[in-house]
């Protein structure tokens, strides 16, 4: 069965020779960071690029504008813990789509702006895992932890119960802006100039891999297999040092 962290990535991965998985640009008052691509060290927008981004951008205030399918999860954690430590004062835009590990991103600013539009998903954590018995039961535990480790942010941005957040995510829910900042996830929406170009900003993405994903998406491209194994290879060696590193004891 293909895998459908691989198929999320694989299928929206826009990084190429021609355009940065992370792009800056500076004005007078502020610096705009756009995180428009899935979340990957390898294939999408990144920690390390959006490390060197923040540091250029030298303290100033900072958009950073999210659209998003989402991706490797501990890679947004590295990136958020990124906005965290930055000097200065960071601002998320949702410009169209913020799903998946790309909101945790968006939860790592001071406030958070979303486009009218646009889309905002919540749900549980993936990964892939082969072995036997023992290996797979570890393997549910990580994402038991890093579930864990999810609900907590969304809380206390919201305001609402653990048994809501928990609810919201087991049932891979999907805001739109106004549900999202009905729910307390966004502080405020922003209103288009032009709309019809926020619901096209959404639907670049290819979002069949998750439940419940509204008809948004264009026709799904075809990944390369040689590409898929290579990455299904290295989430297993990823996840291999994670659960090592989970049986250290303290």
């Amino acid at each position: 069965m293909k895998n459908k962290l691989l198929q999320l990535i694989r299928q929206n991965a826009r990084r190429d020779d021609t355009e940065p998985s992370i792009r800056m640009e500076a004005t007078d008052d502020r610096v705009h960071i756009y995180v428009y691509d899935v979340i990957d060290p390898y294939w999408g927008a990144n920690a390390a690029d959006l490390i060197k981004a923040l540091a250029s951008a030298g303290g100033r205030p900072v958009a950073m504008h999210i659209n998003s399918p989402g991706g490797d999860v501990f890679e947004s954690l590295a990136m958020s813990a990124a906005v965290a430590s930055y000097s200065g004062v960071v601002t998320a835009h949702v410009d169209g789509l913020a799903a998946s590990a790309a909101t945790q991103l968006a939860l790592s600013a001071s406030e958070i702006q979303m486009i009218e539009g646009g889309l905002w998903m919540i749900h549980n954590s993936w990964t892939m895992a082969w072995g036997n018995k023992t290996e797979l039961r570890a393997t549910a535990d990580l994402l038991e932890k890093v579930d864990g480790d999810i609900v907590g942010p969304y809380a206390r941005k919201t305001g609402a119960s653990t048994e809501q957040v928990v609810a919201w995510m087991d049932a891979t829910t999907w805001f739109t802006a106004q549900e999202a900042k009905d729910a307390g996830f966004v502080d405020s929406i922003v209103v288009p100039s032009q709309s019809a170009s926020t619901q096209a900003s959404a639907a670049r993405w290819n979002l069949s891999a998750y439940a419940n994903a509204p008809k948004l998406q264009a026709p799904p491209k075809r990944p390369d297999q040689a590409e898929i194994t290579a990455q299904a290879e290295r989430l297993m060696r990823l996840n291999r040092s994670r659960l090592a590193a989970l049986a250290i004891p303290n």
